[in-house]
């Protein structure tokens, strides 16, 4: 049988000292707690309590850099941590309103008679042929504009730039007259400009006063080309004349950073809006090509009894920057298919 034995139980003063740490023992040991700081000699306290400042902070008031007033403000509120505005942003703002570009300026007559005898198309008028045409017309350019706009060519889609290859072939005839037809459009308004900048002629088309427009806005960064625009009493109609041409740089400020913009400006949240620009000749001036890379498709009139195919084919080379070109032949006396736009309506032949 195994014989146990009671573990002997040391003195309390003993017991005590063993609960010590070993610091706390070897402090008692070798009396380490006799140990003090040396004393501080008279004079040197104050010096060693002095506060100590950096030269590069402590700046007189007259040296410190000033602090943009956006700046400061974020400075004093340390949670503000969008209050300063990178300074491209605020330049756009300044240039360009945030605000939709809503046309609001007074409505102007147009002169029916004067379009009658133009051979346009006359708002309210009779149904005729030349309406029935640019029906058709406008309805594949609108489908095209949806199918653009759900490619997400954004505000592209709503531009719509109308030339030709040379002179004489009928694209201001059809600028005016697939505006007139698109007005008529429910719940839609169309932007005609006058980008033709070294001939204008929309407004006189029209009966409309002459004034800024296009290249003023252009030319002029505190412009909004908002403000130029200029309305008529057909419903959804507005204009943007060429304004005042710079005759030898129109082309490069409608390329440069300041076109983009007001092209943007003339969209702006207006998803319901079309811009049709009716710009100079394809092979007579630049413009055209200059415009052709912001719009989402380009409407080259070819004329059935002047233009040549080496023409159009140039035409198409130089507009190449949109990648969607229609052709829109005008003044043709035959149709293959024999069809005659308004006969029904007592109008054909």
């Amino acid at each position: 049988m195994t014989e146990h034995s009671n573990i002997p139980v040391p003195p309390k003063g003993e017991q005590d000292k063993e609960a010590n740490s070993l610091i706390e023992r070897a402090v008692e040991q070798f009396d380490l707690g006799s140990f003090k700081p040396a004393p501080v000699p008279d004079g040197l306290e104050p010096k060693r309590r002095r506060k100590v400042r950096l030269p590069a902070i402590d700046l007189p008031v007259a040296e410190q850099p000033a602090m943009p007033p956006v700046e400061r403000a974020a400075a004093s509120n340390p949670t503000a941590e969008n209050a300063a505005a990178p300074a491209p942003v605020q330049e756009m703002q300044a240039d360009m309103p945030v605000e939709p570009a809503r046309f609001e300026g007074r409505k102007h007559p147009i002169e029916r008679e004067k379009l009658s005898e133009q051979g346009l198309i006359v708002p309210e008028g009779a149904v005729t042929g030349l309406l029935e045409e640019f029906r058709i017309v406008k309805r594949r350019v609108l489908v095209n504009a949806s199918d653009l706009r759900q490619q997400g060519s954004s505000a592209a889609a709503q531009r719509i730039l109308i030339s030709s290859p040379h002179a004489g072939e009928g694209k201001t005839y059809c600028a005016v007259n697939l505006a007139l037809s698109m007005a008529a459009e429910m719940e839609s308004e169309v932007l005609l400009v006058d980008a033709d900048l070294a001939k204008p002629s929309i407004p006189g088309l029209l009966g409309l006063p002459e004034g800024p427009g296009l290249m003023d806005a252009l030319t002029d960064p505190a412009i909004d080309p908002v403000d130029l625009v200029i309305g008529t009493d057909v419903p959804g109609l507005w204009v943007l004349p060429a304004g005042n041409s710079t005759n030898n740089a129109d082309t490069e400020y409608l390329g440069s950073a300041r076109g983009a913009q007001v092209l943007d400006r003339l969209t702006q949240d207006a998803p319901h809006r079309i811009v049709l620009f009716d710009t100079p000749p394809a092979l007579a001036a630049s413009p055209a090509a200059a415009l052709a890379k912001y719009v989402g498709q380009v409407v080259i009139v070819v004329r059935a009894d002047k233009t040549g195919q080496g023409a159009l084919d140039d035409a198409i080379s130089l507009l190449g920057a949109c990648p969607n070109i229609q052709l829109l032949l005008n003044s043709a006396q035959f149709s293959p298919s024999g069809r005659t736009f308004g006969s029904y309506y007592g109008y054909g032949g």
